[in-house]
């Protein structure tokens, strides 16, 4: 049995290695994404400068051209007046002088004017490329953030295989499911943030194009489908962070972070009401952190299957906290299920059930099941509070 937990561990770190490998790559991606855009700005940076003092030694100019092109007509005002006090030469010359300097000051104005769409083409595109800088350093930054947490909770699992002799079925169960959730959250990275990313590139591009051929309303408006692009893929991050495990959980505590993560559930899942409700000793109180993981981890599971399983279009979840008692109950509205056969029975639908029992035990704390068949789930966990 030593040799078959040792062998469950050395596939659960491999699994995980290559996820771990996925999701690095795709960090990798967006970051050569936001250094591209970073040296194209910094081109850019400085051909706006070039463009900006040209368009001042332009205007410096056509100042100068004006007041001489004034004179000039001036002078050719003077000669149609009195025409017959000059010779046809003089007359000649006073005509052309006015005619070139005239040209001439068109020309400049042309260029001028030139120089200011080119100026105002790019400090839209400066605009653009800060956007995705931006986006992809967060971006970068919230894929660090997941590795982290990769390494740090997926990797226990395998020292509680080796730890555990009673569990190498649980520990089986756990490389399937594991394996699945790794595919699914490099799938979701890869098709989401990454393949939006992508799409912001070409977009980029496509902006220039469009105020050039169609205009700056039509311009404007690819501009707003580009940032409505940036949301979705920093929301799409957001979402895998959060499924992982949220950052404001070691910042916050348990119980914003849970009443933050329903409300986020709720959204995401539109027709499913969630009702959060927390009490006793809840306002500032922080647990010790694997409780806090542990507590998340039960209230994440219960809610989830409520919504992949039963189907539930209300969930109540409560926390109350006393000195002696952590107790996190969970009832949905759900089609519900025959206790006796789920428990009992070892295929995938009971696996949720069985991971929860696991963790609980672990906590030293009890599970509490009451389910019948179209009347929905309620679950209590108990945990002694071991502040």
């Amino acid at each position: 049995m030593n040799s078959n937990k040792k062998m469950d561990s050395k596939i659960l770190d491999e699994v995980l290695d290559k996820m771990i490998n996925t999701v690095d790559g795709s960090k990798d991606e967006i970051f050569q994404i936001g250094e591209q855009s970073r040296q194209q700005y910094e081109s850019l940076v400085e051909e706006l400068k070039e463009i900006k003092f040209q368009v001042g030694k332009v205007i410096e100019d056509g100042d100068k051209l004006e007041a001489h092109a004034r004179f000039a007509r001036n002078r050719l005002s003077q000669v149609s007046k009195h025409f017959r006090e000059f010779s046809e030469d003089e007359i000649r010359d006073a005509y052309e002088k006015a005619h070139k300097l005239q040209t001439e000051h068109s020309m400049l104005q042309q260029h001028e004017k030139q120089l200011r769409d080119r100026r105002d083409e790019l400090e839209r595109r400066l605009l653009g490329l800060q956007e995705i800088i931006s986006r992809s350093e967060a971006l970068v930054s919230q894929i660090t953030v997941v590795l982290n947490y990769l390494n740090r909770d997926l990797r226990q699992v395998g020292i509680l295989l080796e730890d555990a002799q009673k569990k190498q079925d649980f520990g089986l169960r756990i490389i399937e499911a594991q394996e699945e959730e790794r595919k699914r959250v490099s799938r979701e990275i890869h098709d989401g943030p990454a393949q939006m990313l992508a799409n912001v590139m070409m977009r980029s591009e496509l902006v220039e194009r469009i105020f050039k051929e169609r205009g700056a309303e039509e311009g404007f408006k690819e501009i707003r489908n580009l940032k409505k692009n940036v949301r979705n893929a920093l929301y799409e991050v957001r979402r895998i962070i959060y499924d992982l495990r949220p950052m404001a959980l070691d910042d916050l505590g348990l119980i914003p972070t849970l009443r933050k993560y329903m409300n986020t559930i709720e959204e995401y899942n539109g027709n499913t009401k969630i009702h959060f409700q927390s009490m006793g000793d809840t306002v500032e109180t922080r647990l010790p952190s694997r409780f806090e993981v542990a507590l998340f981890r039960l209230a994440q599971e219960a809610v989830t299957n409520a919504l992949k399983h039963a189907e539930a279009t209300e969930i109540n979840v409560k926390v109350e906290i006393t000195k002696e008692m952590i107790t996190l109950v969970v009832k949905d509205n759900g089609k519900g299920f025959n206790i006796k056969k789920k428990v009992g029975n070892k295929d995938k639908k009971s696996f949720g059930l069985i991971g929860m029992k696991e963790r609980i035990d672990l906590l030293d704390g009890k599970i509490t099941i009451d389910s019948k068949e179209g009347l929905g789930i309620f679950i209590m966990f108990q945990v002694p509070n071991q502040q």
